[in-house]
Formats: structure tokens, C-alpha cells, sequence
């Protein structure tokens, strides 16, 4: 056989090393910027951008009618993600010739020619602070031609946002609105009024506050701009509802801020699904080992197995399954170990559950190199999980299972001699559950970029919420955030 067609198994490590530092993205990422850029030095220039803490820094756009609160958004998302936030009269504020020019046709009541502003534009995205942190543009650019010339230039955003109102509430909001001559800051009489009283005393109408005709005039020629800037920024334009608390906006454009790009690299699901008894691991792991082909593997179904092979390993844990006590680590990690390491687990993927239970049992785990691409802690309360299993029983006959509540038995036959699991009384779940919820704030600790979700609701929608975050990047998390709830 020829051994240049022969199938190329990669090591496991070598994946699992090119995932976690996300080798494949650095790599589209420095072409991308390469070509963009057009340096004439191309190896000075890729060394600089890997020596740069972050080679993927935010470029967002902020667009929307007057009054839809671009300010305030562009200024809270600013401080949180550290971008550079650009407004038109930022650009014009530096000191070069082709400023000075600007501001000529400015001061004769001129429209700047479109290739000069793009220069501004560039300059201003070009200087240090930007390229080092990122940048959002608000309202900027105002309309479709304008947003091609931007894309020739090679200023491409990765998230554009558009917000959105009636008319009618844009119009109550301009009339108004009040202006910090301090700090620029915008606020309204009636949607947002400082609380600082000394900030409430000074605050002053703007100056040239537009009249209703002017405002219906300006709201229909941004409408008519608004269709061809859509369909510019199609593939990374969200709209958002601005008519609603400017807290609710500002969430909303911070998450879709944080999700990253779609990424092309190949992928092997290693799941891991974390919660109390009764959340629902064992229905939700066979749920997605179906869907995509991966793995199922359950700790505890594994050391039952390996008990009922007849193996020396087998022999030795017995005894603790049947006596009820808890097996060592270090034969769990023995057994876990070699059934991870298996051609179909390397290739497909895996869901693991019931193990780790502890800090300890995850970083044996990791050193073992059997890292996690994806954490789930599945969360309810305590009286739910009790309900849930105290409640549950099994036919002996038919092995049809039942639950006082959701499913009971058909008649008093089947009641009488349903069985129920000693493991599952009330007295028991209470044990577990302390035991679990005393090791859940260490665990969440040591996988940081864990996804909680909500598990008291139908399974289907707990299975939408694990997908929804199986088969894209995992969002950006901004400096001091919680993880990501669903």
C-alpha cells in the first residue's frame, strides 16, 4: 500500500493544544489583517501584532436615528469592553493638514468630500490607542456609499448595531433632551435624569434643538439611508429595539458585542455536564451523543461496567458498589482515563456527567490532558430536584418507569407493587444535594468559561440553550464579568 494515502491519525494533543489557544483563528486572523493592512514589511508587521496582548480587538459600529441613544450606549459599551469610542467631531480634532481641510468645507457650509473624510477616518482608526484597544464608530458611516468606501479602505467591523424606535418616541426624546456641559453625557427630563443632584442643576438644552418639521424631515432621510446600510452590513448587523430602558439596550448590544465571528476550524466536542441530582445530565448527555455522534459517557454506568467485566479493576471496585461507598479517585481516574482515550471518544467527541465532583477530581482531569472544550452547570432548586426523583419509581413487571406527579401509575395493580429507589428517598437527595452545592462554588471557579443553564424548564428547551452555545465560538467575557447565564 502506498503510505501517502494512508489515513493520518493526529495525536489528541495535538487537537486539544490547537483548540485551546486557538491556533487556526490566530492564523485567519494575521492573514486577514495582512491583507487589510498591506504592510511593506510583512514579517516586521506580523511580529507586531503577535506581540500585542490581543490580536482580535473590537470593531463595532453604532448606528441609529437621533435620539435612539448612540451616545449613552456607544459611551457605557466603551468603558466596559476598553474600546476607543469615535464620533465625527473626533476625527476632525487632529492637527493635520488634511483636518485643516475638512474643517474648510465645514466652515463654507461644504459637504467633506467623501475620499478626504475616509483619509480622516483612517488616520484617526490608525493611531495607537485604537489599534492597540479597538474602536466603535457612532454614527459613522451615515449612509451607504459612504459604508463601501469605508470596506475599500479595508475598515471592516466585526459587529454593527443598529438601533431602532418609532418616530414618535424619537421625537418626545429630542425635545427633551439635556446635555452635561461638563462631560458631554446626555440625559432626558422624562427616560434618563441623573441621580447626582449637582449633575441635575447644571445640566442645558443643546443648542440648535431641532423643531418637530425638522425632526420628521430628518427621521425620513435617515430611513431612506438606513435600507442601504443594512444590506451593506448584512452578515454582522444586529437591530435592536431602542424603545425600552436604556439599561435593557445597553445588555442587549453588550452580548452580541461579545459573540465572536463564526470560526472554520475543526472541531471535537468535549463536553462536560455539571448540576445536582435530578437536573436532568443523563437525558440531556443522550440527547446531544444522538444528535452529533459523540460519546456518551456516564462515571457512574462506566464503574458499573467495569465491575461486571471481571477484570482485576472490576474485582477491586466491587466491594465499593456494593457496601455503597464512594470508589477512590485514583481507580475512577484509572478507569475514566482509558475509556477517554479510545479511538471513538478521540475522534467523535464526548459528553461526560457524574465525574468530576470535586476540584481535585477536575484538575486529575486536566493534568491527564482530558480538558473540556465546553462546560455546563445545570441549575434548579432543591425542592425541584427532590421532586423530581423522591417521586419516581419503576414497574419490577414491565420496567416501565412512573412519577407520582407528571406520570402516575395506570391503576392500583401497577401502584402496589411499583419500587422505589432507596437512593432516590428524600433523606438521601437532601445528603447529595449538600454534597454537591459544597463543591459547585469551587468548581465554577476552576472553569471559568462555564455556561449556567437554567434546568428547570421542558429538556428540549435546556437541549436548545446547549447547543445554542455547542456550535459557535464561545462569547468574549469583559474584565470582571460573571459567566455566561442562559
Amino acid at each position: 500500500m502506498d503510505a501517502t494515502v494512508k489515513h493520518l491519525r493526529i495525536p489528541p494533543e495535538m487537537a486539544v493544544y490547537a483548540e485551546k489557544h486557538e491556533i487556526f483563528d490566530l492564523i485567519q486572523a494575521l492573514v486577514r489583517n495582512l491583507i487589510i493592512d498591506k504592510p511593506t514589511d510583512p514579517i516586521q508587521y506580523l511580529i507586531g501584532l503577535l506581540k500585542k496582548e490581543s490580536i482580535e480587538v473590537p470593531r463595532v459600529i453604532l448606528l441609529g436615528p437621533p435620539a435612539s441613544g448612540k451616545r449613552t450606549i456607544a459611551k457605557k459599551l466603551c468603558e466596559r469592553i476598553g474600546a476607543i469610542h469615535i464620533t465625527a467631531s473626533d476625527i476632525l480634532k487632529a492637527d493635520t493638514d488634511i483636518t485643516r481641510a475638512a474643517l474648510q468645507y465645514r466652515q463654507n457650509n461644504q459637504d467633506v468630500p467623501k475620499d478626504l473624510w475616509i483619509k480622516l477616518i483612517q488616520q484617526r482608526l490608525s493611531k495607537s490607542d485604537c489599534v492597540r484597544r479597538g474602536w466603535v464608530l457612532e454614527a459613522i458611516p451615515k449612509n451607504g456609499e459612504e459604508a463601501l468606501c469605508l470596506q475599500e479602505a479595508g475598515i471592516s467591523p466585526e459587529h454593527v448595531v443598529m438601533l431602532q424606535a418609532p418616530d414618535g418616541v424619537l421625537t418626545e426624546r429630542i425635545l427633551g433632551k439635556r446635555i452635561d456641559p461638563v462631560t458631554g453625557d446626555v440625559y432626558h427630563v422624562t427616560f434618563i435624569w441623573p441621580e447626582n443632584a449637582d449633575v441635575a442643576q447644571r445640566l442645558e438644552r443643546p443648542q440648535g434643538l431641532m423643531t418637530k418639521d425638522l425632526m420628521r424631515a430628518t427621521l425620513e432621510l435617515y430611513h431612506r439611508q438606513a435600507h442601504t446600510l443594512q444590506s451593506t452590513y448584512r452578515s454582522c448587523l444586529r437591530v435592536i429595539n431602542a424603545d425600552q430602558p436604556h439599561v435593557d439596550v445597553f445588555a442587549q448590544v453588550l452580548t452580541y458585542v461579545m459573540t465572536r465571528p463564526h470560526s472554520a476550524a475543526p472541531h471535537t466536542p468535549r463536553i462536560l455536564l455539571l448540576g445536582p441530582p435530578g437536573s436532568g445530565k443523563s437525558l440531556q448527555a443522550s440527547l446531544l451523543a444522538h444528535k452529533y455522534s459523540i460519546v456518551d459517557i456516564c462515571c457512574g454506568e462506566l464503574l458499573k461496567a467495569a465491575a461486571a467485566d471481571g477484570t482485576s479493576m472490576g474485582e477491586l471496585i466491587k466491594p465499593f458498589l456494593e457496601s455503597g461507598r464512594q470508589v477512590p479517585d485514583v481507580m475512577v481516574r484509572q478507569i475514566l482515563t482509558e475509556r477517554l482515550s479510545r479511538l471513538d471518544c478521540t475522534t467523535h467527541g464526548w459528553v461526560l456527567h457524574g465525574f468530576p465532583r470535586d476540584v481535585d477530581q477536575a484538575a486529575e482531569l486536566q493534568e491527564a490532558n482530558f480538558s473540556p472544550s465546553r462546560v455546563f452547570f445545570l441549575e434548579m432548586d432543591d425542592d425541584v430536584a427532590v421532586a423530581r426523583l423522591a417521586l419516581r419509581s419503576v414497574d419490577p413487571a414491565t420496567g416501565e418507569r412512573y412519577h407520582a406527579l407528571h406520570k402516575p401509575a395506570p391503576n392500583r395493580e401497577v401502584q402496589a407493587r411499583l419500587w422505589y429507589d432507596p437512593w432516590d428517598s428524600e433523606e438521601e437527595l437532601q445528603k447529595r444535594l449538600k454534597d454537591y452545592w459544597s463543591q459547585t462554588a469551587a468548581l465554577q471557579a476552576f472553569y471559568p468559561q462555564a455556561v449556567r443553564v437554567n434546568a428547570d424548564q421542558d429538556p428540549h428547551a435546556v437541549s436548545e440553550c446547549l447547543e445554542s452555545v455547542l456550535v459557535g465560538r464561545l462569547p468574549k467575557v469583559p474584565p470582571g464579568s460573571p459567566s455566561v447565564v442562559l
